[in-house]
């Protein structure tokens, strides 16, 4: 059995402390084999919010694994949002996840950030030509006994939840995947959890969304989603703060 915990939108700068703590004693407790975060580490992407998530994610003791969020890109700096928007995050992937190898499981990234968009908010998932091949391809390669797991922040289609994340591409890119031998997709971005399995062309993909961890909850208290993977087979439990 393998396993993970799944947390999404800390949003440094506008964490929720007493959630962050509660986490922290969770995974004292249980020792997942890593914990996924889905994006939005930050609030405004400031080197101090980056700072302060650099320190909370080494100190849970775990390989940490993170998607980028629409948050995590330079918010104040143009420049560094066009030629370098994922610097940050990268470097602190780079820092956290010590080559984590998961028994029995293949996670593959699904960036659905973008640098900017032909409509006036940003803040909303895009899925691109390049991030989509990347992705098929890391599923077509993967061993076929692993449970294949997509990771990205926006959900892929709406999951009737309070918030959206209007996904260009994203229908298109569930059906690429489903193809490609995807059994579930990660995500965030709208604060609540949802646990849903769509329906595609080429069998189902369940889609399993997680809270936040942050002050900026929506319809449910700070959350994340408690995941394990035994024989190729996910099973998930919605974790909520009391």
């Amino acid at each position: 059995m393998t396993l993970l915990f799944h947390a999404s939108d800390l949003h440094f700068g506008a964490e929720d402390s007493a959630a962050l703590d509660w986490f922290v004693d969770r995974v004292a407790q249980e020792a997942p084999r890593a914990v996924v975060i889905t994006g939005d580490l930050t609030m405004r992407a400031r080197s101090r919010e980056f700072a302060a998530a650099q320190t909370w994610l080494a100190g849970l003791g775990v390989p940490v694994l993170i998607e980028p969020g629409n948050h995590d890109l330079p918010y104040f700096n143009p420049v560094r949002r066009i030629w370098r928007p994922y610097g940050r995050v990268m470097r602190l992937q780079e820092q956290l996840h010590d080559g984590v190898s998961l028994d029995g499981v293949h996670l593959v990234s699904l960036p659905t950030t973008a640098r900017a968009q032909w409509r006036l908010n940003w803040s909303k998932g895009k899925v691109g030509r390049r991030a989509l091949h990347d992705a098929v391809q890391s599923l077509e390669t993967a061993p076929p006994e692993k449970c294949r797991i997509v990771l990205t922040h926006h959900p892929l289609i709406e999951a009737a939840t309070q918030s959206s994340g209007r996904t260009t591409g994203g229908r298109a890119a569930l059906e690429a995947i489903s193809a490609a031998g995807a059994h579930a997709v990660l995500s965030g971005h709208v604060h609540d959890p949802f646990d849903k399995d769509v329906t595609t062309a080429f069998g189902s993909v369940r889609l399993i969304g997680a809270g936040t961890l942050s002050e900026r909850v929506r319809s449910w208290r700070p959350s994340f989603n408690r995941i394990t993977v035994t024989d190729g087979n996910l099973s998930t439990d919605v974790c909520v703060m009391n």
